[in-house]
C-alpha cells in the first residue's frame, strides 16, 4: 500500500545527496533546453509552394485560442505543483526529484525533436497564404514559387507547421502527470474503481483539446497535431518508466529510488542489530568468563591450594 511505509527522505536530509548523485542529468537537461531554444531561433526550410498548392492554404489568420506563453504553465508548472503536494503529504524527496526531472526531460527532449523537424520539413500552415501576401496580391518566380512580401518572422513562422508544438508539448508534460496519477492514486490496482480513470484521463483531455484548438485556428493541419501528440506521449513514457515502475505494478505508485534506499535502511538496521547482538554475546561470555574465575578461585581457597 501506499502508506505503508511512511517517507523520511526529506530535502533537507538527502536533497544534496541526490542533486550530486543527478548533477550530470541536471547538466545534459541545461544543454537540451539550450540546444531547443536555438533551434527554434533557426529559420526553416524553404519548401516550394506553387499557385496551385495556396488553395488548401487560404485560411485566415485568427489569433491562438491558447497562446504559447501559457503552455509552461499547463504543461510543466502545473505538473511541478502537483509534485510538490505530494511532497509535502508524504515527504519524499526521491518522488519529488525523479518526478521533476523526468517531465523536465520528457518536455526538452520532446522541444528539441519538435523544433528540429519544424525547420527541417517546412511545411506551411493552413494560413500560410496571408502570411506570404498580407495583402492578397500573390506574386511568384520564374518557377512558379512563392515571392512572399509578408513580415519576414511571420512567413518564417509559417514554414513551422509540421508537427505542432502546442500538442507536442501538451501530451509530453499533461501525459507525464497523467502516469504520475494513476500511479499514485493506484488507478490499476484491479479493485474495479472505474472513477478513478477521470482523474487519469483528465490531463490528457486537457491536451487533446489544445491540439484540437490548434486546428481551429487554422494554425496547424490534423497531421501535425496527431504527429505531435504522439511525440509528446511517447516521450512521456520513455522519461516516466525511466524513474517510476509501470502504474499497474505493485510498486508503481514510488521511484525506483525510494525503494533502494528502504532496502539500504532495512539492510543498515540489519547490521546494527547483528552488530549489538555479537556484542551482547561477547559481553555475556565475559561475564561468564569472570564468573567461572572468581568461582574456581573460591574452590581452590577451600581445598587449600593457594
Amino acid at each position: 500500500m501506499m502508506n505503508s511505509q511512511p517517507a523520511t527522505h526529506t530535502i533537507r536530509s538527502h536533497g544534496l545527496t541526490i542533486s550530486r548523485i543527478h548533477m550530470h542529468d541536471w547538466l545534459i537537461l541545461a544543454l537540451l533546453a539550450a540546444m531547443m531554444g536555438l533551434l527554434g531561433l533557426l529559420h526553416p526550410f524553404h519548401r516550394f509552394i506553387g499557385k496551385d498548392m495556396t488553395a488548401d492554404l487560404k485560411y485566415p489568420m485568427k489569433p491562438s485560442t491558447i497562446p504559447f506563453w501559457t503552455v509552461p504553465l499547463y504543461a510543466v508548472l502545473l505538473p511541478i505543483a502537483i509534485f510538490l503536494a505530494f511532497y509535502l503529504r508524504r515527504r519524499d524527496v526521491y518522488d519529488l526529484h525523479h518526478a521533476v526531472l523526468g517531465l523536465l526531460f520528457s518536455v526538452f527532449i520532446t522541444g528539441v525533436i519538435t523544433e528540429a523537424l519544424k525547420g527541417a520539413i517546412g511545411r506551411p500552415r493552413p494560413d500560410f497564404f496571408w502570411r506570404c501576401f498580407p495583402d492578397g496580391i500573390d506574386v511568384y518566380d520564374q518557377w512558379g514559387d512563392v515571392k512572399c512580401h509578408g513580415d519576414i518572422d511571420v512567413v518564417g513562422q509559417g514554414h513551422k507547421s509540421f508537427p505542432s508544438g502546442h500538442s507536442s508539448w501538451s501530451f509530453a508534460g499533461l501525459g507525464f502527470l497523467s502516469l504520475y496519477l494513476s500511479g499514485k492514486i493506484r488507478a490499476f490496482d484491479q479493485q474495479g474503481h472505474a472513477a478513478k480513470l477521470c482523474i487519469v484521463f483528465l490531463p490528457l483531455i486537457v491536451a487533446s483539446l489544445v491540439a484540437i484548438s490548434r486546428v481551429d485556428n487554422y494554425r496547424h493541419h490534423w497531421q501535425d497535431v496527431c504527429v505531435g501528440g504522439l511525440i509528446g506521449i511517447t516521450m512521456a513514457i520513455f522519461c516516466y518508466l525511466q524513474f517510476f515502475a509501470p502504474p499497474y505494478h505493485a510498486k508503481g505508485w514510488g521511484p525506483y529510488a525510494f525503494f533502494r534506499a528502504l532496502e539500504e535502511s532495512y539492510a543498515n538496521a540489519n547490521n546494527v542489530g547483528e552488530v549489538e547482538v555479537q556484542q551482547h554475546e561477547r559481553n555475556n561470555d565475559l561475564a561468564m568468563g569472570s564468573s567461572m574465575d572468581s568461582h574456581m578461585s573460591v574452590d581452590d581457597l577451600e581445598s587449600g591450594r593457594c
